[in-house]
């Protein structure tokens, strides 16, 4: 997964109303609603049928380290769609998304300026259509690169250029080498 992809995971694990299943048993019983089968389940995380209908059961109360944390993720990606939808539909409507970062920032730049990139830490919070691209290039598949060049163009129009302020010669702003990005919406 992709620095971005995971910023928006955390994200979306932020916008939870309720904390999801903790024990073994409850996130097996959780998915077997979700998935409908202990067959489906088993295949989803990697054991058999009679694994999950051990862990459904209570005869097993631990997993291995590698299957609890198949377990665990394959519950936390299905837990509250509806609450995941209706934060990433209002970012994209009308509250925009907050990016924080610490990366090393290019650009290109007119003459007699400094194009060479330098590391800086920025929270700059970027329009609604700004987050209603970076959401639909996720489900489509985008690259981290392409992500990237959403969120280096947000910045180029809001940080950079100030909204059409300054900078106006300013093009191409590239975002290398990300120490950290966490997204907020």
């Amino acid at each position: 997964m992709s620095e971005i992809e995971d910023a928006i995971e955390r994200a979306d694990r932020e916008a939870f109303t309720k904390d999801p299943p903790k024990t073994l048993k409850g996130q097996i019983g959780y998915l077997l609603k979700q998935l409908g089968s202990a067959r489906a389940v088993a295949a989803e995380i990697g054991v058999t049928a009679d694994s999950v209908n051990r862990y459904r059961r209570g005869a097993r109360k631990h997993a291995r380290a590698d299957v609890a944390a198949k377990i665990n993720e394959a519950v936390r990606q299905r837990w509250q769609p509806q609450v995941r939808r209706r934060r990433q539909k209002q970012a994209a409507a009308t509250g925009g998304i907050t990016v924080e970062t610490r990366a090393r920032f290019g650009y290109t730049a007119p003459v007699g300026t400094t194009d060479d990139g330098r590391f800086r830490r920025l929270t700059v919070h970027l329009p609604p259509a700004y987050a209603q691209r970076l959401f639909d290039a996720r489900e489509q598949g985008a690259s981290d690169q392409q992500m990237r060049g959403i969120i280096a163009e947000g910045f180029k129009e809001v940080y950079f250029q100030d909204g059409g302020s300054r900078a106006a010669g300013l093009s191409d702003v590239e975002i290398n080498d990300i120490d950290y990005l966490d997204l907020d919406y």
